[in-house]
């Protein structure tokens, strides 16, 4: 008896349907990505508010944990913003603001009614000689200086100055909704344009769908405070396997140098007498990593670069009584992070300058907006109680003033009248010891920048422009008259310094040279990718620099870009080219006469040849070194301290912004109607197709299978 011939495996429906369905994935993996685009435009060229925090407060932005999405209403007038409050039909409104309006009054109005608000994007705006905006408070660092309600209680809490008179304290305020900084105005025109073609009604109606929309992703990780946060996130790394840190101390490096190379393996003796020339390298923003901060620090830190070198350049440096350390303090703007930690790690021994070594402590504030030739000394009131200590301020003021008698461009001024110290790094040494100090800077009393801390403070505010028609190398090497304006204050501050640090014979001779100091604008405020920048750092650094200005928030991970650049601008300024190879500079130790624990040795990328067709690498020798700038606060886990700052930063997933199109909320419920009995008439026919598949799907018997 013949028998028919079959097999074990799936049928012919099966295969069919296990084919279309691995084809519907494969579609769906190769052209996902080509739906994505067409579906959305991303913004590439923004910059969020995000959340930071301390021991008692939570400030910044966030979106929800899956992003905020409104309909786009721009908004150019006050007058515009009835329609996203009260009149508009489709809420919640992802805002478009003109930058003019980002303004407190107007952040107060959308701030109260988060309900309609889904977002803001703000727009740059083009500042003008009477406009201004400030979004930090008008006494920054308040409570971390040295005048408390039981130390100065007549000058704290900036009761007889407020520094920042325009401060509207924007930037430490905590919005609900996300924020977001459009630097392109390219990409801001094509949100304008979605938005005129999709969301304007006509005669006055509403518009009709489908409507331009926007979203934006910032979601948070932190809340609340650094104490709560730092707690999480110190129980998650304790026991988690996978632990998710949500938040980090905004911390970095502090750069420093000696004038006479001393031995950090040890501490000096306490008869060796130091003079400190202090500034600050940072600033901020109301947005992330935004911070140009041309007056407020980029010119101050910029002067005393200048200063180091002319004062390295006199001939006798080798033989003054005293030394010299010049100090860049990084987070200064969050409650002088840098400077508190260089204080406690003098009180402790963990750094080779004590406290008892400082002789006298000239720090330079905001020095470019100079309205006259006036250049001011501000000194402290309290710590002059001390008959000693006033006869050595005495002395330092008279030496200032010394100086700078020979720059006619600058006169050095005293004040009239009794009068705190601005926020400045000295006053966290003043809280540790009575020391001699003085801070130089161009106002008497409020700041004179009307952009403090903010997304203005660029090289226009003080004045810093070129021709048009110049070639980025031409522009790096131009003379700005404000470079001659700072040339000629570090002029007076290296012979200051000279004439402190015991010197007589050569202090008229000393000079800032003014290429120097137009070099170093440049590169911080225009261009960081320039030939001399990329001349002088190493060749694993030169992906730091961008054909942008630097930005100098702190942030968490360090050294940030500006650490860097200053670190290796000095080295190359104060320090000294040798004949050293690679291998030498690497590893210094095997030579003669050379010594790590004096020098620290740069093997940096060096000029181009004469042909320009490559660089001619050197090894840089230089007292220049970096120091821990993370506030005691997190070094001691008092993370609700009042003492040191505890400002930290959340940790986030994902920052992006994109536009798109939406459609109205009925045609989405007809749409997921229709998708789902779509999807349940498709699960009906599969199931009756798959039931008589016996039926529907029969083999055909093959050729010469007959039964007799």
């Amino acid at each position: 008896m013949a028998t028919t011939r079959g097999g074990s495996g799936p049928d012919p429906g099966s295969r069919g349907l296990l084919l279309l369905s691995f084809s519907v994935v494969l579609a769906g993996l190769c052209g996902g990505n080509s739906v994505e685009r067409k579906i959305y435009i991303p913004l590439n060229k923004t910059a969020p508010c995000v959340r930071l925090l301390n021991a008692t407060h939570q400030i910044g932005c966030q979106s929800s944990i899956s992003g905020d999405t409104g309909v786009i209403h721009v908004v150019e007038k006050e007058e515009d913003l009835k329609w996203v409050l009260t009149d508009g039909p489709n809420p919640p409104y992802m805002v478009l603001l003109e930058g003019k309006l980002f303004t407190r009054d107007v952040m107060e109005k959308l701030k109260g009614t988060t309900s309609r608000i889904a977002g803001l994007a703000v727009t740059l705006a083009k500042p003008n000689s009477t406009s201004s905006f400030s979004p930090s408070v008008q006494c920054p660092n308040d409570g971390f200086g040295i005048y408390s309600n039981s130390y100065g209680p007549e000058f704290a809490h900036c009761k007889k100055t407020l520094w920042n008179e325009l401060g509207n304290g924007l930037a430490y305020e905590d919005f609900s909704f996300p924020i977001f900084l459009l630097e392109d105005e390219n990409e801001t025109k094509v949100i304008k344009q979605c938005y005129q073609d999709h969301n304007l009604g006509q005669n006055g109606s509403a518009p009709s769908f489908p409507l331009c929309a926007m979203q934006l992703f910032s979601h948070m990780h932190a809340v609340i405070s650094t104490a709560t946060c730092m707690r999480r996130s110190f129980i998650q790394s304790t026991f988690s396997i996978n632990p998710e840190i949500v938040c980090d101390p905004l911390s970095d490096y502090n750069v420093w140098s000696m004038l006479k190379p001393i031995n950090t393996s040890g501490g000096l003796e306490p008869d060796v007498r130091v003079v400190v020339a202090a500034t600050r390298l940072d600033s901020r923003s109301f947005f992330w990593n935004v911070a140009p901060g041309a007056e407020s620090a980029v010119a101050s830190f910029v002067t005393q670069l200048a200063a180091a070198e002319a004062l390295h350049k006199a001939p006798d440096v080798t033989t003054l009584s005293r030394n010299v350390m010049f100090v860049f303090f990084q987070g200064e703007t969050f409650d002088y992070i840098g400077s508190s930690r260089m204080v406690y790690d003098m009180e402790n021994g963990k750094f080779p300058v004590r406290l008892e070594n400082i002789d006298s402590f000239v720090e330079l504030g905001q020095v470019a907006l100079r309205t006259s030739l006036d250049l001011w000394m501000h000194t402290d009131p309290m710590s002059q109680k001390n008959e000693s200590v006033k006869n050595q301020v005495e002395d330092l003021l008279a030496t200032l003033e010394k100086s700078g008698a020979g720059v006619p461009e600058v006169v050095l001024k005293r004040l009239a009248q009794s009068q705190a110290l601005p926020p400045s790094s000295l006053q966290r040494f003043l809280r540790a010891r009575n020391i001699s100090g003085v801070v130089l800077a161009d106002h008497s009393g409020s700041f004179h920048n009307r952009y403090y801390q903010s997304i203005y403070d660029t090289a226009e505010n003080i004045n810093v422009t070129y021709p048009e028609w110049q070639s980025p190398e031409e522009a790096l090497n131009f003379v700005t008259d404000t470079a001659k304006a700072l040339a000629n204050v570090a002029t007076v501050l290296a012979r200051a310094l000279y004439e402190l640090a015991g010197g007589t014979n050569f202090s008229s001779s000393i000079q800032a040279d003014p290429q120097t100091v137009t070099r170093l604008l440049y590169g911080f405020l225009v261009r960081a990718n320039n030939s001399w920048f990329q001349s002088i750092l190493k060749h694993d650094l030169r992906s730091y620099l961008d054909d942008r200005p630097l930005q100098h928030y702190i942030a968490v991970s360090s050294p940030t870009n500006t650490t860097y650049v200053v670190q290796y601008a000095l080295a190359n300024l104060t320090g000294k080219a040798t004949n050293l190879t690679r291998e030498q500079c690497q590893d210094p130790s095997k030579v003669p006469n050379e010594s790590k624990d004096l020098y620290e040795y740069s093997w940096v990328q060096g000029p181009w040849n004469s042909n320009k067709t490559e660089r001619l690498p050197q090894c840089v020798r230089s007292t220049v070194r970096l120091a821990r700038a993370l506030s005691p606060a997190f070094e001691l886990s008092q993370w609700s301290s009042t003492e040191y700052s505890t400002w930290a930063e959340s940790r986030w997933k994902d920052i992006q912004a994109r536009i798109f199109l939406i459609a109205s909320k009925e045609l989405e419920f007809i749409t997921l109607i229709v998708g789902f009995s779509i999807l349940v008439f498709s699960l009906i026919v599969t199931y009756c197709i798959n039931a008589k598949a016996d039926v529907l799907f029969v083999a055909p018997r093959e050729p010469g299978a007959v039964s007799y």
